[in-house]
């Protein structure tokens, strides 16, 4: 957590520098178009500052008023930030587009383009480790600003093209037209940082924490987990919580199935990405089992083993204690 603290901390500092520079870059150039990239700036600093207080919240431990921890602070993190964004962009475009109709003069546009060039340099190489520190730590509020710097980026390498452009071709409108689509492009990825948020708030299966899951389980499934079904998986942040019923022989004891329900657990934990909490639900097996059930010596087996399948999200996700033979995917051995 001291990590992610500080990862935030450089960004913020960082882009408080930068927006100074990107300012000043348009304080001699005049253009609308460096005022675009300046004005995502005041963006940077803002969503860095909210997502070190998420960062910090975040890491509160449990209490009675949220038994799942602060770990969704993060989703409203990327949400003001994908908000704010998308503000920034709408204003440039209403900007622009009244420029384009009110032109004015632009000077030392090149002198602009270095000084927009090294910021979206600085910009990149932060961004790209930020992403990589995000994806490593689990931290949604890290990749999303990492993604916004990369953005950044984008836009700045657009900028100092669009500026030399202007510079040699003398087209003043062209200033007003390359805002317009930076704009545009700073609406859409706004739109995907939102939409993104929303879907954690909304508790959307983030399949590829699940897939993964579902792959440790099946490349250490024993014998003694007939069938795991009714799965739901909630993230909290870098933590995921899931929900499942288990199958197991109906003539374990109490202490044998604590056994199983344990071990489950601490294999998913020894080898997953992203902490993983299971609230495990235990069902006894009945007949209709026995068809894809592997124990060996079953004393109680009505039916000859002849079918068996991989846990997968459509199946797992069903409520269904067990599954009739047609529905059955058939692995050859």
């Amino acid at each position: 957590m001291q990590l992610q603290k500080r990862i935030i901390l450089y960004a913020l500092i960082t882009g408080f520098i930068l927006m100074i520079a990107k300012f000043t870059a348009y304080f001699i150039t005049d253009s609308n178009f460096i005022l675009s990239d300046a004005a995502e700036s005041i963006v940077n600093v803002v969503a860095s500052t909210f997502a070190f207080f998420s960062i910090w919240f975040s890491a509160r431990p449990r209490d009675i008023n949220h038994p799942y921890g602060h770990g969704k602070v993060e989703f409203f993190s990327v949400f003001l930030e994908g908000a704010l964004i998308m503000a920034a962009g709408i204003i440039i475009i209403v900007k622009s587009v009244y420029n384009l109709f009110n032109p004015h003069e632009v000077q030392q546009l090149i002198i602009g383009a270095v000084i927009i060039g090294i910021t979206g340099a600085i910009n990149g190489a932060l961004g790209f480790y930020m992403i990589k520190q995000g994806k490593k730590m689990l931290s949604l509020t890290i990749e999303a600003d990492g993604r916004h710097l990369i953005t950044d980026m984008i836009t700045s390498s657009g900028l100092v093209v669009g500026l030399i452009l202007i510079y040699f071709t003398k087209i003043r409108m062209l200033d007003s037209i390359l805002s317009i689509v930076v704009g545009l492009f700073i609406v859409y990825s706004a739109y995907k940082l939102v939409r993104k948020s929303v879907a954690g708030l909304m508790d959307e299966t983030d399949f590829t924490v699940v897939d993964d899951i579902l792959k440790i389980l099946n490349e250490n499934r024993k014998a003694e987990w007939i069938d795991i079904h009714n799965m739901r998986a909630q993230r909290y942040g870098n933590e995921l919580h899931i929900d499942c019923h288990m199958t197991l022989p109906n003539y374990f004891d109490l202490t044998k199935v604590h056994q199983e329900v344990s071990l489950t657990d601490h294999i998913v934990n020894g080898s997953a990405k992203i902490k993983t909490e299971f609230f495990i639900h235990a069902d006894p097996c009945v007949p209709q089992c026995c068809y894809y059930c592997r124990m060996p010596n079953c004393p109680i087996r009505s039916h000859e083993k002849t079918e068996d399948y991989l846990w997968d999200m459509e199946r797992v996700a069903q409520n269904k204690k067990h599954f009739a033979t047609e529905t059955v995917t058939v692995l050859h051995d």
